[in-house]
């Protein structure tokens, strides 16, 4: 029997959904520190910690799938190629549980206090500290920087594997109904 090329149903829907809200958080980011104090900018801050947190969760739901479940056999390509696919893929997966944990830490130090949904408060990591909170937002910027950067380079090989080398890795994360615009 020939090993499946294929990620599962689970596998897919995992990652367009972390795709899909790791990108909205990043955007959110970029745009509530944007603006002036206001209502509406604590409202973004509030659920951008939300998305957060919820990101937080689905990569430990994603993690536990990835240790319960091998992924699909690797396609031909160079070893260096390879390596360079589980480098940023470990990496971002790192970065899935540094950003937001870097988040929750510095809401805690500036004193503000993560509440899921509004009604889920969370515990504070450390204490309200307004010297870590500066050192602890900083981190955040820039493991979210990081994030980006990762999320960028592993789209830009998807894009030369499917434009330029044309050998069907896109079809290996689409959702079957997609399937025939991802060949």
């Amino acid at each position: 029997m020939k090993p499946s090329t294929k990620y599962s149903s689970a596998a897919i829907a995992i990652h367009w959904l972390a795709a899909l809200l790791i990108l909205g958080a990043i955007a959110m980011g970029v745009y509530m520190t944007s603006l002036q104090i206001s209502p509406a900018r604590l409202k973004l801050y509030n659920w951008h910690k939300w998305l957060g947190i919820t990101i937080l969760a689905l990569s430990l739901v994603r993690l536990a799938w990835r240790a319960t479940h091998r992924p699909p056999a690797d396609l031909p390509m160079p070893p260096w190629q390879r390596r360079a696919a589980h480098l940023t893929h470990w990496t971002m997966y790192a970065l899935f549980f540094a950003v937001p944990l870097a988040g929750w830490t510095y809401s805690s130090a500036t004193g503000f206090p993560v509440v899921v949904f509004g009604v889920l408060p969370l515990p504070d990591l450390v204490p309200a500290d307004k010297t870590l909170a500066e050192v602890l937002k900083s981190l955040h910027v820039g493991l979210a920087l990081a994030l980006g950067a990762a999320i960028a380079l592993h789209i830009a090989a998807v894009l030369k594997h499917q434009l330029l080398d044309r050998d069907g890795i896109l079809s290996r994360m689409v959702p079957r109904a997609f399937e025939s615009q991802a060949q």
